[in-house]
């Protein structure tokens, strides 16, 4: 980042007022291995001394260049204290003045989601110091905030530790998803919007949601940094489409994939996903395209006798009706991205802006990149969370580099996604079939390659301390011991 003068810099400024009081005697020391904060940061850096919160802390952004029109950060702020107060009765007082930290100053830049965070600010120790070039890099930052704090039960103050704290972050891949299936058991809207507030907690940042459930929560998850990318998968899955519109189906006893052979499908098609346009501002929509058995359409009269006058075979008219598909999203200023399928079975053919998810098995996103098209990793023996058997190291260890080591096709691994397919679950176990296993995935995603652990079994006990930081938020994140959901002992 250039320098500016500091004059300029003061101009653009927000202020966050945080009272924060530092304790006169010093706490011991502690030591850099004690850093708890998950995801680990790019770069972090802590002290020796203890501060204390007190009562008075609030939020000021008066007299700034940021007004918070939105009230994303407010929201944000508001929610950070929340989780840090969290329900204790914080009533300790302090009578010494003389090293009051009154403020965190906040600056915008950019759009990324990088931040810095120092406490206290080099520049004025009564103030900690937070850089972000979008609110949503300081959104991540007020997280990182509150993972600092600590409750003393004793003396019944907030407490940052091993202060003063230089830490310097941003992701490592733009895309950090979890899939929330809500077709196969209902999920209350409630439990959804508590599953995007922990998503916020590990610095994930993309719901895949594949249902239509997930527009009364927009607003909500877009507030929090979450993006969310609806599914319309076709044309495969195509069993509930009767309901409303039976003339998709090829006939009544072949029921799927849908009518390739039906001007009103791709009608059908085109008016769903504009209305997705309004609603749905991701610049990704998924468009399916997996588990697609075509015997159907050569078993239909008509649409075999169409297949016929248009000098197709079944995996032609596949392939017709995933690029029509595409050219309709396009149109309606969408990226696509499709299962894993499509490039398997015509990869050459599909639209440059694709974004193929690998979930099959490992190894595609290596010959995805080298085709030049963009891969998300989310390999089912890895990163599936419905596997039970499939424990937390495992989804720590899955790199979704694995033998990519061209730089350019590196980058056209835009991230990874862990799936909560809900076959066997609900809103009665979903949260603990989550986490901590997602988190694990959360922070491959997060931290910088050199940073990662090179054995899992290095990073448990701060996982541990994570996991026992969602159950004090509220999440019934599972004990590490064991496979997902596993009960505690």
């Amino acid at each position: 980042m250039r320098k500016r003068k500091r004059k300029r810099k003061m101009e653009g400024a927000l202020w966050l007022l945080v009272v924060v009081v530092l304790a006169v005697v010093l706490a011991p020391a502690e030591s850099a291995g004690d850093v708890k904060i998950w995801p680990m940061p790019a770069s972090v850096s802590s002290g020796n001394k203890r501060l204390h919160l007190s009562k008075d802390f609030e939020l000021l952004t008066q007299g700034t260049g940021y007004n918070d029109a939105s009230g994303i950060l407010k929201d944000g702020f508001n929610r950070m204290l929340a989780v840090v107060n969290n329900g204790h009765v914080v009533d300790g007082n302090f009578s010494d003045k003389s090293s009051l930290l009154s403020g965190l100053h906040a600056l915008q830049y950019g759009i990324d989601e990088s931040y810095k965070l120092m406490v206290p600010s080099p520049e004025n120790q009564a103030y900690a110091h937070l850089e972000a070039n979008t609110v949503f890099g300081a959104l991540h930052g007020l997280q990182t905030f509150s993972q600092l704090c600590h409750f003393n039960y004793k003396s019944r103050v907030i407490e940052v530790h091993m202060s003063p704290w230089t830490i310097t972050d941003q992701p490592r891949f733009s895309y950090r998803g979890l899939l929330i299936d809500t077709s196969r058991h209902y999920l209350p809207l409630p439990v959804i919007k508590n599953v995007i507030d922990s998503m916020t907690y590990a610095k994930l940042n993309t719901s895949f949601v594949p249902d239509m459930v997930v527009i009364n929560c927009c607003s909500y998850a877009q507030k929090r940094g979450i993006n969310v990318m609806a599914e319309l998968d076709v044309p495969g899955h195509a069993l509930s489409w009767r309901v409303g519109y039976p003339a998709l189906w090829p006939s009544n006893y072949c029921q799927q994939p849908l009518d390739v052979s039906n001007e009103f499908t791709f009608q059908v098609i085109d008016g769903i996903l504009s209305d997705f346009s309004k609603i749905f501002k991701f610049k990704f929509v998924h468009l399916g395209g997996d588990k697609v058995n075509t015997s159907c359409w050569t078993d239909t009269p008509c649409i075999s006798k169409w297949l016929k006058k248009h000098h197709m075979n079944e995996s032609q008219a596949y392939q017709y009706f995933v690029l029509r598909a595409q050219n309709i999203a396009l149109s309606h200023g969408y990226e696509i991205v499709n299962w894993e399928e499509t490039f398997n079975n015509f990869g050459n053919k599909l639209g440059r802006k694709t974004v193929v998810h690998n979930w099959l098995r490992g190894g595609v996103a290596q010959q995805v990149v080298a085709s030049g098209l963009r891969c998300i990793v989310s390999n089912q023996d890895k990163w599936y969370l419905d596997h039970l058997d499939t424990a937390w190291q495992e989804f720590y260890m899955n790199e979704p580099f694995a033998n990519i080591t061209n730089s350019k096709q590196q980058k056209l691994v835009i991230g990874g996604e862990v799936c909560m397919w809900d076959e066997h679950i609900d809103g009665s176990d979903i949260e603990q079939t989550i986490w901590p296993r997602a988190a694990a995935a959360a922070e491959r995603l997060w931290t910088p390659y050199d940073k990662l652990a090179n054995d899992a079994s290095e990073v448990t006990g701060r996982l541990a301390y994570f996991r026992c930081l969602l159950n004090q938020r509220g999440v019934a994140a599972a004990p590490l011991s064991g496979p997902g959901r596993v009960a505690p002992f």
